[in-house]
C-alpha cells in the first residue's frame, strides 16, 4: 500500500497513452518523440507550458560541438566535477548522444547563436576546459529552446495538454505498475478540481525543488512535487543531499526570498571576475582555473571569504566588457542588475551562492526507468548518475534532452512489441492508500527558513539535528490538527508545503548520514572528502510497511545500478 497527498475524490477520467508531467526541455521531448511513434501523449504542467526551469537557463546546453574538442573530453570534465560519484557509463552516453541530440533540437527549430560564418558560437563555463557551451539570443538559451519545443508541441494535435494542474499521486494498477496519476486542474470547465488520468506510461519531468530554500534561482512552481510522488508511490530517491547552490547570484538583500535573479556563469567564462569589498580576485590561486573552477569550489570560496569579512556578500566585475558586449552578449542580466539599481558597465555586481540545481532526485537507469515499472524520470527531478555530487555547468539541459530521447526510445520499442497495454486501474480503489497529514500553508515559509539555516552551503551534525527537529515538530502538528478534527484544507498551497516538507526531510536525512564533505555537499565537521567511506551513493524510500518514515541505505558504491524493477517483462 502506497501514501497519497489528502486530496477530494477524482471528480473527472480521462485517459492516454503517455502522461509527461512537466513542460521543460526534457517533458516536451519526450512528448514529441513519443508521437512519432504513433502513440497519444498528454502533457500536464504546473503553470503555462513554458513557466518551467528550462525558459531561465541563461547559460546554454554543453556539448562536443567545437573544433577539438570531443566526447571524451568532455566526459573528463564531468567526472572531475561529480567528485568521485558520477556513473561513468551515464555520463558516457550523455556525452557520445549529446552532440547529434543538441542538432535534433536544432531540427526541431532552436536557434543557437552563430559566428558570421554560421559556425555555433559557443563559450565557456566553470568546470570546463573547452568553449563547448551553445547559446542563444546571448543570454536566452532556455527561452530559446523553450520557445521552439512549445511551438513543436502545440503545433501536434495529437499532443494534449494540460496547463496549470498540479499532480497529486502516481495511480498503480494490481501488479504495482504506474497506471496513471491524480491532479488538481486550478480552472474552471470540464477538467477542474482533482481528477485522473489513465496512461499506460508515466513519464516525470517536474524539475527540481529549489522552493525548499529561502532563496533559490528556481521558479516558484519548483516545489519538489516529483520527488514527493515518487517517494509515496515506492520509488527509490538517490542523492538529494547533493545541492548546487550557484555561485553568482544577485545579491538583494539579506531578507530577500524566493526566486532570485541569476548571474550566468557565462560572464565568468566571458572573463568576469570576483573579488571581495577591497578588490581583491581571491579565486586566484585557489584552483587551476580560478573563477572558472567548478561550482562547488567557487561556492565554497565565495562563502568562506564572506565569513572572513563579515560580509553578506561579494562582487563580479565586469566593469572591462564594456556597454556594448553588455548589452550584446548578457542582455537579460544587464536588464535584471539595472532593474535593481545596479549597472554593470560602471560597477561590480554583488553576489552570493544561492540554491540552485538538485544533483540528486529519482534514480534512473539510462532508458529513465524507476524502481517503479512503467514509471519513468527525467530531467532535474532524476537521478541518472550524471551528476554526481556537483552537475557540471550547462549539462543540466543536455541531460534532459538526451535521457529524454532514451525514454521516448525506450517507451517506442515497448510499443512495437506489443509491451505497452492498457493498464487497468480502479481509481476509487486507489482512494484506499493511506493519506498523508496536510501542512498548513504557512508552514513552507518554516521549512525554507529551516533549510536555509541548517542545511544549506554548510552544514553540520548539529546544524541538521536541529533542522530534523524543526521539521519532525511540523510532521506532529499536522497529526494533531488531524487527531483535533482540524486538519489543514485541501489545495494547493497545503500540497505544496506537504511535498516540501518530504522532499527537505530526505535531504536532511541523507546529509546526516553522509559524514564527509564532498562536491556540494559541505560538512564543516568532517571536512575531508572520504573516499574508502563514503565513494557511494545515498538511497531513500519510504517506509510503506509502516507510519512512512524514511528509510536511508549506502549502496555498496559509486554506480547508479539499473533499478530492481524493470518495466519489462511486467506487462
Amino acid at each position: 500500500m502506497s501514501y497519497r497527498l489528502t486530496a477530494p475524490a477524482p471528480g473527472w477520467t480521462t485517459t492516454t497513452d503517455v502522461v509527461v508531467v512537466g513542460s521543460g526541455v526534457a517533458g516536451l521531448t519526450v512528448a514529441l518523440n513519443v508521437r512519432k511513434a504513433g502513440l497519444r501523449a498528454m502533457v500536464v504542467t504546473k503553470a503555462m507550458l513554458d513557466d518551467g526551469s528550462t525558459r531561465w537557463a541563461q547559460g546554454g546546453i554543453a556539448a562536443a560541438l567545437g573544433d577539438g574538442d570531443t566526447p571524451e573530453q568532455h566526459l573528463d570534465d564531468t567526472l572531475v566535477a561529480g567528485a568521485g560519484l558520477c556513473d561513468e557509463d551515464a555520463v558516457r552516453t550523455l556525452v557520445t548522444e549529446g552532440p547529434d541530440a543538441v542538432r535534433r533540437l536544432i531540427a526541431v527549430g532552436a536557434a543557437f547563436d552563430r559566428d558570421a560564418d554560421g559556425g555555433i558560437l559557443l563559450t565557456r563555463e566553470g568546470g570546463h576546459h573547452r568553449r563547448r557551451i551553445a547559446h542563444a539570443g546571448g543570454d536566452a538559451t532556455g527561452a530559446e529552446i523553450s520557445r521552439a519545443l512549445v511551438a513543436a508541441v502545440r503545433s501536434d494535435p495529437g499532443i494534449e495538454l494540460i496547463e496549470h494542474a498540479l499532480v497529486l499521486d502516481l495511480l498503480k494498477d494490481a501488479d504495482g505498475h504506474a497506471a496513471g496519476i491524480t491532479l488538481h486542474v486550478m480552472g474552471e470547465g470540464q477538467r477542474d478540481g482533482v481528477g485522473a488520468i489513465r496512461a499506460r506510461a508515466v513519464v516525470l519531468a517536474t524539475g527540481g525543488m529549489g522552493q525548499v530554500f529561502s532563496a533559490t534561482t528556481n521558479p516558484a512552481v519548483s516545489t519538489g512535487d516529483g520527488v514527493a510522488l515518487a517517494l509515496r508511490a515506492g520509488a527509490e530517491v538517490t542523492d538529494l543531499e547533493f545541492v548546487q547552490f550557484h555561485p553568482t547570484v544577485l545579491f538583494l538583500g539579506p531578507d530577500a526570498e524566493g526566486q532570485q535573479p541569476l548571474v550566468s556563469e557565462a560572464v565568468r567564462g566571458e572573463g568576469a571576475y570576483l573579488i571581495d569589498r577591497d578588490g581583491v580576485r581571491f579565486m586566484v590561486g585557489q584552483h587551476e582555473l580560478n573563477e572558472l573552477a567548478p561550482r562547488d569550489i567557487v561556492a565554497k570560496a565565495i562563502t568562506r571569504r564572506m565569513q572572513e569579512h563579515g560580509t553578506l556578500h561579494m562582487y563580479l566585475d565586469g566593469r572591462h566588457f564594456g556597454a556594448e558586449m553588455w548589452a550584446e552578449r548578457f542582455p537579460t542580466i544587464l536588464a535584471s542588475c539595472r532593474a535593481h539599481g545596479i549597472d554593470p558597465v560602471t560597477e561590480p555586481i554583488p553576489v552570493a551562492p544561492a540554491a540552485h540545481y538538485a544533483s540528486g532526485g529519482i534514480r534512473t537507469d539510462l532508458h529513465g526507468r524507476t524502481t517503479v515499472p512503467g514509471l519513468y524520470a527525467c530531467g532535474e527531478v532524476a537521478c541518472t548518475g550524471v551528476h554526481g555530487a556537483n552537475r557540471l555547468a550547462s549539462n543540466s539541459l543536455l541531460e534532459g534532452l538526451v535521457f529524454a530521447e532514451r525514454i521516448a526510445a525506450d517507451l517506442t520499442a515497448r510499443h512495437t512489441a506489443g509491451e505497452l497495454t492498457e493498464r487497468t486501474v480502479d481509481v476509487a480503489a486507489a482512494r484506499a492508500d493511506r493519506p498523508v497529514p496536510l501542512l498548513a500553508p504557512e508552514a513552507r515559509a518554516r521549512v525554507q527558513h529551516l533549510m536555509t539555516t541548517g542545511a544549506g552551503v554548510i552544514r553540520s551534525a548539529a546544524s541538521l539535528a536541529a533542522t530534523a527537529q524543526g521539521l519532525e515538530q511540523l510532521a506532529e502538528d499536522a497529526h494533531e490538527r488531524l487527531a483535533d478534527e482540524k486538519p489543514a484544507d485541501p489545495r494547493v498551497e497545503t500540497w505544496e508545503a506537504t511535498n516540501l516538507h518530504l522532499v527537505a526531510s530526505a535531504l536532511v536525512a541523507a546529509g546526516t548520514l553522509r559524514e564527509e564533505t564532498r562536491g556540494c555537499h559541505w560538512r564543516e565537521d568532517f571536512p575531508d572528502r572520504d573516499d574508502t567511506h563514503w565513494q557511494r551513493h545515498i538511497a531513500l524510500t519510504v517506509d510503506h510497511q509502516g507510519r512512512g518514515e524514511l528509510r536511508t541505505r549506502p549502496t555498496p558504491d559509486s554506480r547508479i545500478a539499473a533499478p530492481a524493477a524493470d518495466p519489462r517483462g511486467r506487462d
